[in-house]
């Protein structure tokens, strides 16, 4: 998979996150908070699950030999403890939807850093890493990098279904659309 695919991914991730976070911030609080039977229970803990997921997942690649620098506030001891370590993965990392909303923007940002940093080379490297069992796997790096965005996307389904049934339109969600 060419690198610059990648980046169309951090690039609509990001354009879908922000349009999704801006429907959500003016719905009101109960309705986010409300536990709809959803996996996660409600539009906000999704919310904090994308971003555990993606948290974890930037932790494991911050090994990847390469060093990405977009990635350094995940492996660099002077910032390690930027991003909170989510202890499981329906973690609520931020109990209000402003620090949330903050630290998704933040994390939006890094990830299309880090997609601009990828190679072809990095692509077809390999990764070894722990998943949350503590369990070790080596897996070909390019498609890790594409399921962190088809998990950000498979959720952000969910919370724009859930969204739909409180008559909140996001709108189109389609990538093609995003695509110039």
């Amino acid at each position: 998979m060419p690198p610059s695919l990648l980046v169309l991914f951090a690039q609509y991730n990001q354009q879908m996150n922000r349009r999704l976070y801006d429907c959500v911030t003016a719905m009101p609080t109960e309705q986010v908070m409300a536990d709809q039977g959803a996996f996660f229970g409600s539009i906000f803990n999704t919310l904090n699950h994308i971003l555990v997921g993606d948290i974890i997942w930037l932790n494991r690649f911050s090994q990847h030999p390469a060093g990405f620098a977009a990635l350094s506030t995940f492996s660099t001891p002077a910032t390690i403890n930027q991003w909170p370590k989510p202890a499981s993965l329906d973690a609520i990392l931020f109990d209000d939807l402003v620090s949330l909303t903050k630290a998704r923007h933040n994390m939006d940002a890094i990830l299309l850093a880090f997609t601009e940093q990828l190679t072809a080379e990095h692509l077809a490297s390999s990764l070894t890493y722990r998943n949350t069992k503590g369990d070790t796997f080596t897996k070909p790096f390019g498609p890790l990098v594409l399921h962190l965005f088809n998990h950000q996307t498979h959720h952000r389904g969910q919370v724009s279904t859930l969204i739909n049934q409180a008559g909140v339109d996001l709108g189109m969600t389609d990538m093609l659309m995003s695509i110039a």
